[in-house]
């Protein structure tokens, strides 16, 4: 099986593409997409950058899942809000391709690649190079999507198979409930 991560950000994306064969794991490939060449100012232009991206890393490298990380709220809530909106072009663009969305937070995928939830940056980089037998450490942001594919990869299905058995679903904040009425 072939999983596409996506570590979403308004100024940088970075995306990871893993081939699952049984219980190994085989590199395909990662990157960023990047959106500082458009207007800062111009949000709707950068989204569609982040989508058009996705899109395009879909048609290239053709996943059968993906993964996404959770956005996690911060001190500045406008920063936060600003990620809230790139995530949601990412997960639009992967769900127009009709790919399956996972999604796991920061602490589950640096628990799966580094074994601990508080592990920093480099040391997620560097348990990615070592899964992947990789020739160098990738980007950050690459480094991150990657991770939440490998993640993906090993406790996807076991993520799942929970789902069912426990009823255990997302709240359903997005759909339409009755207001107050006088």
């Amino acid at each position: 099986m072939r999983i596409l991560g996506i570590d979403p950000g308004l100024r940088t994306t970075g995306f990871g593409v893993v081939e699952k064969d049984g219980q190994q794991l085989h590199y395909i490939a990662s990157g960023t997409i990047r959106t500082d060449k458009q207007v800062q100012g111009d949000l709707p232009a950068r989204l569609k950058v982040l989508f058009d991206g996705i899109h395009e890393v879909v048609a290239r490298y053709q996943p059968e899942s993906s993964a996404v990380e959770i956005v996690f709220v911060n001190v500045n809530p406008q920063a936060t809000l600003l990620l809230g909106q790139a995530r949601g072009a990412c997960v639009t663009a992967l769900v127009t391709c009709n790919l399956p969305v996972a999604e796991y937070t920061a602490l589950q995928m640096k628990q799966a690649v580094a074994g601990h939830g508080m592990a920093k940056k480099a040391q997620v980089q560097e348990m990615v190079k070592r899964l992947l037998n990789l020739p160098g450490l990738p980007g950050p942001d690459a480094a991150d999507a990657l991770g939440l594919a490998i993640t993906h990869a090993h406790a996807g299905q076991s993520m799942a198979r929970l789902a069912a058995a426990t009823g255990l679903q997302r709240a359903t904040s997005g759909m339409y409930k009755a207001g107050r009425s006088r």
